[in-house]
């Protein structure tokens, strides 16, 4: 049976029906071009033998799209309003699981239940894919997306997702631009990455104030293999990128003032060809790689410390410039 086309009068008489409505705290923009629903679901290529994360089902029109197509989906949604729908929406589907929950921990780390749910579903068969496709809340975007590129053990073939278009910008944009950072670089080491498709406000109900995007990120296993330690490079781009304004001897000095001298921070980054005046947002990806590896090296077992105590620390997105979300 094809999913119900979920059109704004059809959405509104169903939050009528439920006595619900829109909320602007969980940034809840939805979707109500069904044309959208079928371009997301085929820049993801979804079907069979998928694992498929989503983020903010709704009322459950993107989640219903993918479970006809054969993909095992787990769907997640901090609102018990929306979980409900989403599960009334997919309850001719046995290959849907419907969580009511917040799929951050915290900022920096991805709930356990959640990740639980995702194990389960690839345990069935070696061969499943893992990909997070999903018109995700503005307010989450960030964290949801960088903290999945770099978890051990959950890697996804492809992430398919709708976002703020100054969001998918940052993830495109090349070094020496104002919109450059650690989400750049961390997107464009790890995924080739494309914008699908510019989406004004008219697509969605209720309107956001700003553009959104289509943004696809197709992970390489050879980029993956060239970073190594990921966690520990997303650790690095991100404390440098917090102090984007300064060179880069000056970060590292205050950094690993513990650690080295300035003439020693001289030495190892002349060692990789970097110039100790260079500034973050000059950097290009290679480099950035690079120098976290050659840091890694140097640090050895302080490095796993000093990754444990990033993920412990706020206050990336702001030093960055993460623009505010509007809706």
């Amino acid at each position: 049976m094809p999913p119900k086309r979920q059109t704004q009068s059809y959405l509104r008489e169903l939050f009528g029906r439920h006595g619900i409505a829109p909320l602007h705290r969980y940034g809840q923009n939805f979707l109500i071009d069904l044309n959208i629903h079928e371009l997301i679901v085929n820049a993801a290529d979804v079907g069979v033998g998928d694992v498929v994360l989503e983020v903010g089902p709704g009322a459950g029109a993107l989640t219903s799209l993918m479970a006809s197509r054969g993909a095992s989906v787990v769907a997640v949604d901090i609102d018990p309003a929306m979980a409900r729908l989403t599960t009334e929406a997919t309850a001719a589907y046995d290959n849907v699981r419907v969580l009511h929950a917040d799929a951050l921990m915290r900022k920096n780390t991805l709930n356990p239940e959640v990740l639980d749910n995702v194990r389960a579903g690839l345990a069935v068969s070696p061969d499943r894919k893992f990909k997070l496709v999903a018109n995700l809340p503005y307010n989450v975007a960030t964290p949801i997306v960088s903290n999945l590129l770099v978890h051990p053990e959950f890697r996804p073939e492809r992430v398919v997702v709708t976002i703020q278009k100054e969001l998918a910008d940052r993830m495109l944009t090349p070094p020496n631009t104002s919109a450059y950072g650690s989400l750049s670089v961390l997107c464009q080491a790890l995924t080739d990455v494309t914008l699908v498709r510019v989406l004004p406000p008219t697509v969605f109900w209720p309107r956001p104030n700003v553009d959104s995007a289509v943004i696809s990120l197709i992970t390489d296993p050879a980029k993956r293999d060239l970073v190594g330690d990921l966690p520990w490079f997303h650790s690095v781009i991100r404390r440098i990128f917090l102090h984007r304004r300064k060179n880069l001897r000056s970060v590292l000095s205050s950094i690993y003032r513990v650690n080295w001298t300035k003439p020693e921070i001289d030495t190892l980054l002349e060692s990789i060809g970097l110039d100790g005046n260079v500034r973050a947002e000059a950097m290009n990806v290679e480099e950035f790689i690079s120098l976290a590896n050659t840091l890694k090296t140097a640090l050895g077992d302080l490095a796993t410390a000093e990754v444990e105590e990033a993920e412990d620390a706020e206050g990336d997105a702001e030093a960055e410039g993460e623009p505010e979300v509007e809706s």
